[in-house]
């Protein structure tokens, strides 16, 4: 079981990214959470990784913070949440609006997250409820999901088009995600701004 890694950042585009292991590179996925505490390219970084074994392919997901990783764990032990939709949550809200979706039994939060609808929402909060304490879920994320990622100067050349990428490889609609794009101001951002900036006025 590979449960963490440190290495070199190679790239890194949301969801995905690559560090290079003593001559190895691994592929990874992660939460938009992740992605704004990584470092620039080049740089070295360490994350704990969550490895899953299927029948045709080997997967690893990485975070920042060992919280998160448990978070995501508890996530997968949900009834009808897959790794996809556990990665939704932690890149869509912080750890803190997550709690207080499950404490105030706000579905309609929930369900503006991709893939999540009225059922599994309520599936969420009540098996998540007894689980808060346990898995530390306000230490689990960034205090303020609206934290910019620092510049690191390995901008893509096309942050537009690679931000809805991302939104669609996080389980929005093409459509979905161009309009979230669409209604904020783009100029001069980052991939990771852009998306983070769709995904808090979609929450609204």
């Amino acid at each position: 079981m590979i449960g963490r890694l440190r290495g070199t950042l190679v790239s890194k585009q949301p969801p995905g990214l690559m560090i290079d292991v003593g001559g190895v590179g691994y592929e990874l996925e992660a939460p938009l959470s992740t992605f704004y505490d990584l470092p620039a390219v080049g740089e070295t970084v360490t994350l704990f990784t969550h490895h899953v074994v299927r029948e045709d392919a080997q997967l690893l997901f990485a975070f920042a913070r060992e919280s998160e990783r448990r978070l995501f764990r508890a996530l997968l032990k949900v009834s009808g949440v897959g790794a996809k939709m556990a990665l939704a949550v932690l890149s869509g809200m912080s750890a803190d609006a997550f709690a207080r979706c499950i404490e105030t039994d706000d579905v309609t939060a929930l369900t503006k997250l991709p893939g999540i609808g009225k059922k599994t929402a309520e599936r969420l909060i009540v098996e998540m409820r007894d689980r808060l304490s346990d898995t530390d879920l306000r230490d689990a994320l960034p205090a303020a999901a609206g934290q910019a990622p620092a510049a690191d100067g390995d901008a893509p050349a096309d942050p537009v088009n690679d931000a809805a990428s991302a939104l669609v490889a996080l389980g929005y609609r093409q459509a979905e995600a161009a309009k979230m794009i669409r209604g904020i101001d783009t100029n001069g951002l980052s991939t990771e701004d852009i998306i983070r900036r769709a995904l808090q006025a979609a929450a609204r």
